[in-house]
C-alpha cells in the first residue's frame, strides 16, 4: 500500500519525512540511507509549497529484479514547470530561494522521473536503495516491458482495500482486485484474490478469472480484472468482473476494454474475455476510486513517462478520494 500525505506546509512536509524515514528503517535501511531519504522527502515537499502551495506526497516501497527500496513520489497542481532543464540545476530557483531542491532530489536518488505540464501539474518520482544499490526497474526487460502502480488507501482507512500483481513468463499479464467495501474486510478478499492469481497466473485468461471467483466464496468478493499481453500475437486478452475499468493507450488514442457486471466470489454470472490489438503503448487497469472518465487528454507524450509515474498522475486528476484507489500501468516499448 502507498501512504498518502498531503503537503500544504511545513507541519506537513516534516510528517511526510517522518513518514519515509521510519519506512525506510522498516525495510532494513541504515543510518544514512535513512537519511538519504528523509532530505529526499524534505526536498520533494518543500518545492511542492514553493511552487504549487499544495499537493500530496505518496510514499511507498518498490521491487525489481535487484532488488528494492523506497519510492517517494510528489504530486502538484500548480503551473507547471516551463524549464525543466533549468530546474534541474543546482542554484536555479524560481521561487526566490537559494535553489537546489531537485538537484539535491537527483544526487541523493537512485533514480528520478519528472512530468510537468504548463497549467496541469508537476509530478516526480523518487527511488532510493540502500547500500547505494542501484534501481533497473525503470530499465525495459528482454521484452521492452515495464510497469508500476500506486494503491491508496480510502482517507481514514488504515489499510487498502485493492491490491495488484503482476506476472512476466513470456506473456506479461496483469491484476488488480477491489475487495467490496473498505477496510481490513476488503483487504482480505483482495490479498486472497492476488494469492490465488498467483497460484493459478499460468491458466488462459477466463480460465484464471474464473478460479479467482471460486476461491474467494468465503471473503466479502472483489471486483477483478486482468489483461494479458503476448507480443508473439500482438494482442491483449482481458476479463474483469464488477465495476472495473481497463484501458489500452496507444497511438495517441484510448481505448476502452469491457468488463462484466456482478462480484467476483458471489454473482459472476459470466466470465468471457475480450480480445484487443496491441503492439506497443500503455495499457492500464484502474480500480472503482478512480473515475471512470480518466484520459490523457492533457498529457502530451505522457508515454516517454515512468508507469509508476503515469499511474500516480492518474491517481492525482482522476481520484475520486471517496474510495480506495488503485491504478497499474503496463507499457510496452516498440
Amino acid at each position: 500500500m502507498t501512504v498518502s500525505i498531503a503537503i500544504g506546509d511545513a507541519s506537513q512536509v516534516a510528517e511526510a519525512r517522518r513518514a519515509a524515514a521510519a519506512l525506510a528503517a522498516q525495510n532494513g535501511f541504515g543510518e544514512t540511507d535513512t537519511g538519504r531519504v528523509a532530505l529526499v522527502a524534505t526536498e520533494l515537499g518543500t518545492n511542492v509549497i514553493k511552487h504549487a502551495r499544495d499537493g500530496e506526497m505518496l510514499i511507498g516501497t518498490y521491487q525489481d529484479r535487484d532488488g528494492g527500496g523506497i519510492e517517494l513520489i510528489a504530486l502538484d497542481r500548480g503551473p507547471g514547470i516551463h524549464n525543466l532543464e533549468a530546474c534541474l540545476r543546482d542554484g536555479y530557483s524560481s521561487a526566490g530561494t537559494r535553489g537546489g531542491g531537485l538537484g539535491a532530489v537527483i544526487r541523493q536518488s537512485n533514480f528520478v522521473d519528472f512530468a510537468s505540464w504548463s497549467g496541469v501539474g508537476t509530478a516526480v518520482l523518487a527511488r532510493l536503495g540502500s547500500g547505494g544499490q542501484a534501481s533497473s526497474k525503470t530499465q525495459p526487460s528482454a521484452t521492452g516491458v515495464t510497469w508500476g502502480a500506486v494503491s491508496v488507501a480510502m482517507p481514514g482507512q488504515e489499510v487498502c482495500g485493492d491490491s495488484w500483481s503482476v506476472t512476466a513468463n513470456g506473456s506479461v499479464t496483469l491484476f488488480v482486485a477491489d475487495g467490496l467495501g473498505h477496510g481490513q474486510d476488503a483487504a482480505e478478499a483482495s490479498v486472497e484474490a492476488v494469492r490465488l492469481f498467483q497460484r493459478f497466473h499460468g491458466h488462459r485468461v477466463p480460465t484464471l478469472l474464473d478460479y479467482v471467483h471460486g476461491g474467494l466464496r468465503t471473503t466479502r468478493g472483489a471486483a477483478v480484472s486482468i489483461a494479458r499481453f503476448d507480443p508473439a500475437s500482438h494482442r491483449v486478452e482481458f476479463a474483469g468482473v464488477g465495476k472495473f475499468a481497463g484501458a489500452i493507450a496507444a497511438n495517441g488514442t484510448l481505448k476502452r476494454m469491457v468488463s462484466m457486471p456482478g462480484t467476483a466470489g458471489h454473482n459472476a454470472r459470466k466470465i468471457q474475455a475480450f480480445d484487443y490489438p496491441f503492439e506497443h503503448g500503455l495499457i492500464v487497469l484502474n480500480s472503482d476510486g478512480i473515475s471512470t472518465g480518466w484520459n490523457f487528454a492533457r498529457y502530451p507524450n505522457i508515454q516517454s513517462v515512468d508507469p509508476t509515474l503515469i499511474a500516480a498522475i492518474v491517481y492525482r486528476d482522476f481520484g475520486r478520494h471517496r474510495d480506495d484507489a488503485t491504478v497499474l500501468v503496463g507499457k510496452w516499448i516498440a
